[in-house]
């Protein structure tokens, strides 16, 4: 028993002899010098792979700038008023809500029945103005008669008066004679003087001119003037669509519900005349300009490109354009970045696809890169 636990311990430090060289070896491999090549290769590609990385970033920076990008952008849509230029209550409502209607077609109609009645008021008022005309064409014509008449009474107290002088001088007749007949001419000359103020009065009335038309004359025109005002105002209690588009903001207009003149109480959106506004950052303008070609995507409708180019580029940013523009001239002043609105027109969209106000992304085709504009 003896000697065979001995010869059992023998061939274990036998084997752990053989695994102990192994491990030794490889102390002694880790423990040999590295070859001098394969340590400058390493350092050449820790310094190529960060250079490479420069390199292709300086390229990558230089090739672009040549699209200039902005999602501050959106549909816009003229949004015109509807008001009634006349006051009135409504009687007919011819919309609804959202609804689509062509220019011309009526929105909703006032109480004709007061502008009507104004309307045969200023007829009347205008026969009247003609009539008058008529009158003072007959008292012109009656104070030109008067005057001639009164002319050829003054020439036959003036023969008279010569014809008694010369009996006078000749002592046919006395002088009493004589001065009946020079009183009488001096009537016959008063009696002219009046009848000519009575034919220019007559004449003034007929505006001067006692041989122009009737409707010509000022009185008439302007009872014409106020009857074509009278029959304008009963034409506007219908309210007409200006232009195509669709009605918004009508749900307010209701059958007996009374309206001022001018007061906005609808909106029509025209979508026949649609761009995008893109208000882009002050320091991405440098390379814009008119008619550059431009590429709009939609939130909308993520799928849809549109293609358009740049028809104008705003005069002022847009915090010039604010009710209350900001005052830099305090102790308080931060310097913020400011963006101008760039107007895109459209090469054409699908009907019905835009709305006015939808959020849009916009990008620019300057046509060069920052190489080229550094060139």
């Amino acid at each position: 028993m003896t000697e065979r636990a001995n010869g059992m311990n023998a061939e274990t430090g036998k084997m752990k002899d053989a695994e102990a060289l192994p491990a030794s070896a490889a102390v002694a491999a880790q423990a040999a010098p590295v070859p001098k090549r394969r340590k400058g290769r390493r350092r050449m590609l820790m310094a190529a792979v960060p250079l490479a990385l420069v390199l292709a970033g300086g390229g990558y920076w230089l090739t672009g700038g040549r699209y200039v990008t902005t999602d501050n952008a959106y549909v816009h849509q003229p949004m015109i008023p509807v008001s009634a230029d006349v006051s009135g209550r409504i009687t007919e409502v011819d919309v609804t809500e959202n609804q689509q209607i062509a220019a011309g077609a009526p929105i909703f109609r006032l109480d004709p029945e007061p502008y009507r009645i104004a309307v045969a008021q200023a007829e009347a008022a205008l026969a009247s103005a003609r009539l008058a005309v008529e009158q003072q064409r007959a008292a012109y014509a009656t104070a030109e008669a008067q005057l001639e008449a009164a002319r050829s009474i003054l020439e036959v107290q003036n023969r008279e008066q010569e014809r008694r002088q010369a009996l006078v001088k000749r002592g046919v007749n006395s002088a009493a004679s004589l001065d009946d007949a020079t009183v009488a001419t001096r009537n016959a000359s008063n009696d002219v003087a009046i009848a000519r103020r009575q034919r220019d009065a007559a004449a003034a009335a007929l505006g001067g001119d006692p041989t122009a038309q009737t409707d010509d004359l000022p009185a008439v025109r302007a009872a014409i003037a106020r009857l074509d005002a009278a029959r304008r105002d009963l034409a506007k209690t219908r309210i007409d669509a200006p232009v195509s588009g669709t009605v918004a903001q009508v749900g307010s207009l209701n059958v007996g519900q009374f309206v001022q003149a001018g007061s906005g109480i609808a909106t029509l959106v025209d979508a026949n005349d649609t761009w995008i506004e893109a208000n882009f950052k002050e320091t991405q303008l440098q390379g814009i300009r008119t008619g550059q070609p431009v590429s709009v995507e939609l939130d909308a409708y993520p799928d849809l490109e549109l293609r358009g180019k740049v028809g104008s580029i705003g005069a002022a940013t847009g915090s010039q354009f604010s009710l209350i523009p900001a005052q830099n001239a305090t102790g308080n002043w931060v310097k913020v970045v400011q963006r101008l609105p760039v107007r895109i027109q459209l090469d054409g969209a699908p009907a019905g696809v835009l709305r006015n106000g939808f959020s849009a992304r916009v990008s620019i085709d300057t046509g060069k890169s920052r190489l080229d504009q550094l060139r």
